[in-house]
């Protein structure tokens, strides 16, 4: 009987096997043509130059796999058969709850965004929200009116920061 295991591995398989084949049989001129491009393009003095935007990226991306990282190990107390009812349920809520805070963080970010053309980062933790504004203006006013934002978007009292990078 073939499954999806046994489908993919076939898939995988000839896939590999055909690029072999185009490897082989591909002229030595061309490759090692291919192979000099590549190596006069890697320049060895080359600087790298880090954006305040990209600094926001790394942020992001951090953020993300970290929230990657507690959900499976969430997923793994949810699928222990030796889990207790108690840690299944506290496990469900925590999920549960990344998830709207995901969601309230792109609400956020898409809101400061709309309002005051600004790329933000934004971190929810408990009852306080950390935001990282990518601005040169850094003025007190643009902070006021963006936090005043983001308590708008809740019912309760929250404990907003907003830094300028």
């Amino acid at each position: 009987m073939i499954n999806k295991k046994n489908i993919w591995f076939l898939t995988l398989f000839s896939l590999i096997l055909v690029l072999s084949v185009y490897y082989i049989t591909m002229p030595k001129e061309l490759l090692l043509t291919n192979l000099t491009k590549i190596e006069d393009t890697n320049d060895k003095d080359a600087k790298v130059s880090i954006e305040d935007s990209d600094e926001l990226e790394a942020m992001k991306v951090e953020d993300n796999e970290a929230k990657e990282k507690e959900v499976e190990t969430l997923k793994e107390v949810l699928m222990d058969s030796n889990s207790s009812v108690e840690k299944k349920n506290e496990a469900f809520d925590k999920m549960k709850s990344l998830d709207i805070n995901s969601s309230k963080e792109e609400e956020i970010n898409e809101s400061v965004k709309d309002k005051f053309k600004y790329e933000t980062y934004t971190k929810i933790d408990g009852d306080d929200i950390k935001i990282v504004v990518d601005s040169d203006d850094k003025s007190t006013k643009t902070a006021n009116n963006i936090m005043r934002l983001v308590q708008g978007m809740f019912d309760t009292k929250k404990y907003i920061t907003v830094e300028f990078k």
